[in-house]
C-alpha cells in the first residue's frame, strides 16, 4: 500500500456533485455498506458529512485491491482512488446530497479493519442505550447524534457571536476552588502538595463571577463547565455546560432584555426560528396559581381555576369543610374529556393519589347530560356555577381536587401535564417563553425547622421586602408561621421557561456585606462558618462592589429542547449515566495504592 500521504482524501464524502464529472479524486471514510449488482461491487463509503457510492469494476480493479474490496465490511476505513462519473440513468438518487454521481475505483485500500460492531450503525438503531453508551465512539458514528452536536456546535458560536456583539467579555473561571458545602455536593479533588486538604470542581461560577463584577469586568460570559454531585435526570448530568453571564448597574430587566436578545439570535441562527420579543413575565404566585408549577408549559391551555367561592356553602362537606378550614378545591377542564370511560377515571384518580391528592372529583359533561357521583350532594346550582366558572362546556370534562392551598395547585399542575400529553394537546411546533419572577426568599423546613434559600444564597429581597430580613431576627412571630417577615419576603431572581422546562436561573445579587451576612445568619450560617466558606467574597463586598445581576442558562437543556430530544444525553458527547457512571471508561474507578499513599488518603469501607 502506498504511503498514507498519497491516499489522503482531496474531498469528503458528501462535497463531489455532477460539476465534479471526470474529476480524479481521493476519498477517505468507512465502509456503510456494500451489495453486488451486474457483475460490479458496490460500496457507500461515509463520514460525517455524507455518503457517496463507490462503483468497482472486477474487471479494471487491479486483483490485490479487488481482494481488498472484496474482505472489506462495514466499519472497515478506507481510501479510494477513482474518478467521478455520473450515475446512469435511472440510478440517481435523490434521497442523498451526491446522489448524481458515483466515484469508480481506481485503487482500493484498507487503512483500518473493524470487528463486527455490536449494533448497526443506521440512524434509527434499536440497540438498548447502556449498549449505546458502552461503545459510544459507534454510537457517536450515528448520523443523529452528529446531527446533534453539529447543531450543539452552531448554538455555541452563535452564542460568542451574539454576546461579542453586545461588548461582554469572554473569561474563564477556575475549575479547582475552595468548597462552600451548600445545596448539591461537591466534587472534591485531593492536594498532593498540601496533605488533608481538597479542592472542590465548580458547581457554578457564581461567586467568582460575583468578584469579576466587583473587579469592574462589567459584563462577564462564559461557556462554564459546571459539576454536582447530585441523583440525576434525564435533564441533569454531573457535569454540564452553562452559558454564564454577569452585568453590573442593572436591574432584572437589564438581563432579561441581554438573554431575550441572545435566544433570538441563537434560534434564528441555528434554527431559522423567528423568536418574539419581549417574552411574558409573570410573578411566581400567579404561575402557581394559573399552572401549578414554576415551570408552566404554555404550549396548551387548561389554566387551573379557584372554585372555592362557588363551593364555600355547598352540601357537599367535603368541600366547603376545607374551604372553611383554609383550604381551597380548584379544578381543570379537559377539552372533549366528557367521554371519559370508567376506567379512564380510575387510572387518572390512581395518578392523582400518586401526587398526592387524597381523590379526585370529576363533573363529565355528556350530550345525554352532566355525569358525577358528587351531582347529588352538590345539586345543579352549585354544579351549574362550577362548570360556568370553569368554561367546561358540553363533551368537556372537569376535574376537582380539594386540599391546602399549594398542594392543591401542585396536584392540578401534574395532572394538566398529563393529560396534556395524552391527549395531544401540546402543539410540538411552538417554542413559548416566559419569565417567572419575585420567587419567594425562602423555603421553611417543617421537619428540621430551618430556613433554605428557595434558589440562591446571594440573591437580593426586592425592595420593599429588604426590611422584612432585619424585622425577623426581632419578631415574636414563630418561624412556623406563614406571617413570620421571612416567610413573607421575595427575592429579585427569576427563571427562563421554555415549554416547560426551566432553561435558566438568575438573579439581582447582594452587593452589601452586611445585607449578605444577614441572608447567611437565617440560613444557619454564622458569623465564623460563613468567614471560613464565603470569606473571600464578603471581604470583595466592602470594597466597592456595583449593583449587578445575571444569570446561567443550561447549555444542554437549550440544545435538547431545539431539537426535540427528552433527554440532554443525546447533545452531549460522552454523557453519563442515571448513576453517574460512564459505560465506555468505567469511570469511576478506583485508583492504584501507589497514588492513593503520595495523597495521604486511606479507603474506609462505609458500614
Amino acid at each position: 500500500m502506498p504511503p498514507y500521504s498519497k491516499l489522503k482524501r482531496t474531498h469528503n464524502c458528501g462535497q463531489l456533485r455532477a460539476t465534479d464529472v471526470n474529476a480524479k479524486v481521493r476519498l477517505n471514510g468507512w465502509v456503510n455498506g456494500d451489495r453486488h449488482l451486474g457483475g460490479l461491487l458496490f460500496i457507500d463509503l461515509r463520514d460525517r458529512y455524507g455518503i457517496t457510492q463507490v462503483v468497482i469494476n472486477p474487471q479494471t480493479l487491479d486483483p490485490k485491491m479487488l481482494a481488498e474490496a472484496e474482505r472489506s465490511r462495514s466499519e472497515f476505513v478506507v481510501a479510494v482512488v477513482g474518478t467521478v462519473q455520473a450515475r446512469p440513468e435511472g440510478t440517481v438518487n435523490p434521497n442523498m446530497i451526491t446522489g448524481e454521481i458515483e466515484l469508480a475505483a481506481e485503487e482500493f485500500h484498507v487503512l483500518s479493519e473493524s470487528k463486527t460492531p455490536p449494533f448497526e450503525i443506521v440512524d434509527d438503531t434499536n440497540a438498548k442505550e447502556v449498549l449505546r453508551l458502552e461503545y459510544r465512539y459507534l454510537d457517536l458514528r450515528r448520523k443523529p447524534l452528529q446531527e446533534a452536536l453539529r447543531l450543539r456546535h452552531r448554538a455555541t458560536m452563535a452564542v460568542r457571536n451574539y454576546m461579542d456583539s453586545v461588548d461582554f467579555l469572554e473569561i474563564e473561571t477556575p475549575l479547582m476552588i475552595r468548597s462552600t458545602p451548600e445545596g448539591a455536593r461537591d466534587y472534591v479533588v485531593p492536594s498532593r502538595v498540601y496533605p488533608g486538604r481538597f479542592y472542590a470542581l465548580p458547581q457554578s461560577p457564581q461567586l467568582l463571577k460575583q468578584i469579576l463584577m466587583i473587579s469592574g469586568f462589567d459584563r462577564y460570559f462564559q461557556l462554564a463547565r459546571c459539576l454536582r454531585d447530585e441523583d440525576l435526570r434525564s435533564d441533569r448530568q454531573p457535569e454540564h455546560t452553562q452559558i454564564d453571564m454577569e452585568m453590573s448597574y442593572v436591574i432584572p430587566e437589564d438581563v432579561w432584555t441581554v438573554t431575550e436578545g441572545l435566544m433570538k439570535a441563537v434560534f434564528k441562527e441555528v434554527l431559522d426560528v423567528e423568536v418574539e420579543t419581549p417574552f411574558p413575565r409573570y410573578d411566581y404566585e400567579e404561575v402557581i396559581a394559573r399552572w401549578g408549577i414554576d415551570k408552566p408549559d404554555l404550549r396548551f391551555g387548561m389554566e387551573i381555576v379557584d372554585l372555592s367561592a362557588e363551593v364555600a356553602d355547598c352540601d357537599f362537606k367535603v368541600f366547603a369543610g376545607n374551604v372553611a378550614s383554609g383550604g381551597v378545591v380548584k379544578g381543570i377542564v379537559l377539552p372533549e374529556g366528557g367521554k371519559y370511560s370508567r376506567k379512564q377515571i380510575d387510572e387518572l384518580t390512581a395518578l392523582a393519589k400518586e401526587f398526592g391528592a387524597g381523590g379526585l372529583a370529576y363533573v363529565l359533561r355528556a350530550e345525554g347530560g352532566d355525569k358525577s357521583p358528587i351531582l347529588k350532594f352538590l345539586g345543579d346550582e352549585v354544579k351549574d356555577k362550577l362548570v360556568a366558572k370553569a368554561g367546561a362546556g358540553v363533551g368537556d370534562a372537569l376535574f376537582l381536587v380539594s386540599d391546602k392551598a399549594g398542594k392543591t395547585e401542585e396536584i392540578l399542575g401534574q395532572l394538566r401535564l398529563h393529560l396534556g400529553k395524552k391527549h395531544g394537546l401540546i402543539d410540538e411546533s411552538r417554542f413559548r417563553f416566559l419569565w417567572v419572577t419575585h420567587f419567594p426568599m425562602f423555603d421553611y423546613d417543617d421537619e428540621t425547622g430551618r430556613f433554605e434559600a428557595m434558589h440562591n444564597i446571594v440573591s437580593h429581597p426586592i425592595e420593599e421586602d429588604v426590611a422584612k430580613v432585619e424585622e425577623g431576627f426581632s419578631t415574636s412571630i414563630p418561624a412556623s408561621d406563614p406571617n413570620h417577615p421571612w416567610r413573607q419576603a421575595k427575592a429579585l431572581q427569576y427563571d427562563l421557561v421554555i415549554n416547560g422546562w426551566e432553561i435558566a436561573s438568575g438573579g439581582q445579587r447582594i452587593n452589601r456585606r452586611d445585607l449578605q451576612e444577614k441572608i447567611l445568619a437565617i440560613l444557619g450560617i454564622d458569623a465564623e462558618r460563613a468567614d471560613s466558606m464565603f470569606g473571600f467574597l464578603l471581604r470583595a463586598l466592602e470594597y466597592g462592589a456595583p449593583p449587578h445581576a445575571g444569570v446561567a442558562l443550561g447549555l444542554d437543556r437549550l440544545v435538547s429542547l431545539m431539537i426535540g430530544r427528552d433527554s440532554i444525553r443525546d447533545v452531549i458527547a460522552f454523557p453519563k449515566t442515571a448513576n453517574a457512571t460512564s459505560l465506555m471508561d468505567n469511570a469511576p474507578s478506583y485508583i492504584e495504592q501507589a497514588q492513593l499513599d503520595e495523597l495521604g488518603l486511606a479507603i474506609r469501607k462505609k458500614d
